[in-house]
């Protein structure tokens, strides 16, 4: 078995530092444009169930 450093070191490139890939950050400018839409969507949804509940209640018992 290879020894401490030399193991690691007989692949590597010769420049082992890469280009960065993707763009890091995050500020204010890169907040995405759907802003709260997806919890409106969960209310509605909520709320589409609850009235067919209610809908599927007051025929049984009437």
């Amino acid at each position: 078995m290879a020894g401490g450093n030399d193991f690691y070191s007989q692949d590597r490139p010769e420049n082992p530092r890469l280009a960065e890939d993707r763009p890091r950050g995050g500020g204010p400018e890169d907040r995405p444009r759907t802003g709260h839409r997806h919890v409106w969507i969960w209310w509605l949804a909520t709320a589409v169930v609850i009235l067919i509940l209610i809908l599927i209640l007051f025929f049984i018992f009437i």
